[in-house]
């Protein structure tokens, strides 16, 4: 299968190509040239199979130049025991009568970033190989709070790589700042920047398109790699669990073959949302797709009415990780709602980069609306949804919390009860102060206490790792401004 940039779908790549570079050296983000499908029947084989098994039937129609063997091998490493807690990797958890949570955050570092960031140090390395590069692969990563770890974690001492995450110092919880800074790793770095997610992303997508410092980096035999999900391979593996989740729908007899399920996914970088439409352009029968924000909603109000506009006051909030205003996969959607119109992908680019806004065509506009619905989340309510659902006996984070209000409001307005899943993206114990808050308690002083407390308060067992926190040293406490990222890339692999 090749694969083309969004702003030059003349550029063709094979999937190792793809995912070595993470961004095409125009500024597009590389996508498939043609999306594979999924048939009714082989739904119904899966849904008979483990995670592990459906990770590779899925990737595999993506991934001509691997083996279904090497597949296999890596879906081993990437979902097993040693690394996820729960042998379904992605369990579906009952909440209602036609509701269900997928839980995505039993990985090693209790947020769904797992999903994909402990199969991408597979198939970069791979890549690496089947492309014969000898150079090192320098993984840049701007994170709103749990890519960062996430990433850190897959790549740490990985052979040919080196690992540097920028995180906004005052955007991220605490609990997500120490996972990062106290990461263990001969290859790894992390750095705070002054400013919000955006500055730090913007950075990072300055210095892959800064001839200067490729070449610099050329010169110290390294090359530049991303683990964000503008990387393909951070993408295909999250399509795996909508699949997978529509296949356990199926195996416990909660729906039957051609059903169509409603998805509501918290999102901010569109990332995950938009692997959920890959799923459902491959055939799988899913309805709605439902794009919860918080008060950052940028992307309801795009959805609403086709103008894109990041002019708006940014707000630091308890759900971080969509505290996002430029949400950068969204122009793979548009890639395709556009027909593949790579030049009028460069001009709303452009667009954005000169005036902050852009406004899609009436015909794209109407397919937008046609497939998604979006919604966002106030504080208040998130606080509140947080308390409705424990007193259910479901303990939930933030962000899963803005999926769950959302979701009603859709049911709400649109009068669809049907069966529906929403995504739960983080373990509660990762927003412990906030969760504290919502379920009437006071939170302790100190951040890791509080992981204690809620686990005496609510029962529910911490994520070990978590737990494991107290006491590790902090190695990273470097601080960069906006502007002098590329100053800190440059130290770093001196």
């Amino acid at each position: 299968m090749e694969y083309l940039s969004t702003r030059d779908k003349s550029l063709r790549l094979t999937a190792a190509q793809a995912i070595k570079m993470g961004l095409s050296r125009d500024g597009g983000l590389f996508l498939p040239a043609d999306l594979p499908t999924i048939t009714a029947e082989e739904l119904q084989a899966l849904a008979g199979q483990d995670y592990q098994s459906r990770a590779v039937a899925v990737m595999g129609k993506f991934l001509s130049d691997f083996t279904a063997e090497e597949l296999a091998g890596y879906a081993a490493a990437a979902y097993g025991p040693e690394k996820f807690d729960d042998p379904a990797a992605a369990p579906l958890r009952q909440v209602g009568g036609h509701t269900w949570c997928l839980e995505l955050w039993h990985g090693p570092t209790s947020a769904f970033k797992d999903m994909a960031l402990q199969m991408l140090p597979h198939l970069l390395t791979a890549s690496l190989r089947k492309t014969g590069e000898d150079k090192t692969a320098c993984i840049l990563v701007a994170t709103s709070g749990d890519t960062g770890k996430a990433a850190l974690e897959g790549f740490a001492d990985v052979d040919q790589t080196k690992i540097l995450v920028f995180y906004p110092k005052d955007g991220v919880s605490q609990i997500q700042k120490l996972q990062m800074v106290t990461q263990e790793g001969d290859n790894v770095g992390v750095c705070a920047v002054e400013g919000n997610f955006d500055d730090a992303q913007n950075g990072v997508k300055r210095i892959f398109s800064d001839e200067a410092i490729r070449q610099a980096l050329a010169d110290r035999g390294c090359f530049l790699s991303s683990a964000n999900s503008i990387n393909w391979g951070r993408v295909l593996p999250q399509v795996v669990y909508y699949i997978s989740a529509y296949c356990d729908l199926l195996a416990q007899g909660a729906i039957q073959m051609g059903d169509k399920v409603n998805y509501c996914v918290p999102t901010g970088n569109f990332g995950n949302i938009l692997a959920c439409y890959y799923a459902k352009k491959m055939g799988l029968p899913v309805g709605k797709l439902i794009c919860a924000s918080n008060c950052n909603n940028v992307l309801t109000d795009f959805i609403h009415t086709g103008v894109y506009d990041r002019d708006r006051p940014f707000h630091t909030t308890m759900s971080p990780s969509m505290d996002i205003l430029i949400s950068s996969n969204l122009e793979r959607l548009l890639f395709d709602l556009s027909g593949g119109d790579d030049a009028l992908i460069r001009d709303y680019m452009d667009q954005l980069r000169r005036t902050g806004r852009y406004e899609i065509r009436q015909d794209m506009k109407e397919a937008l609306q046609e497939l998604f619905y979006g919604g966002f989340c106030s504080e208040e309510d998130t606080t509140a949804t947080i308390a409705a659902l424990y007193a259910d006996g479901y303990l939930i984070d933030t962000h899963t919390a803005v999926a769950a209000k959302v979701l009603a409001d859709y049911r709400r307005e649109t009068g669809d009860e049907g069966p529906a899943v929403f995504a739960s993206t983080a373990s509660p114990y990762k927003f412990c102060d906030s969760v504290l808050t919502a379920i009437g308690e006071t939170p302790a002083a100190d951040s890791l206490d509080r992981i204690g407390q809620l686990e005496s308060v609510s029962g529910v067992t911490a994520p070990r790792r978590l737990a494991a926190l107290r006491g590790k040293a902090v190695r990273f406490e470097g601080v960069t401004e906006k502007e002098k990222m590329d100053g800190v890339v440059l130290d770093f692999l001196r």
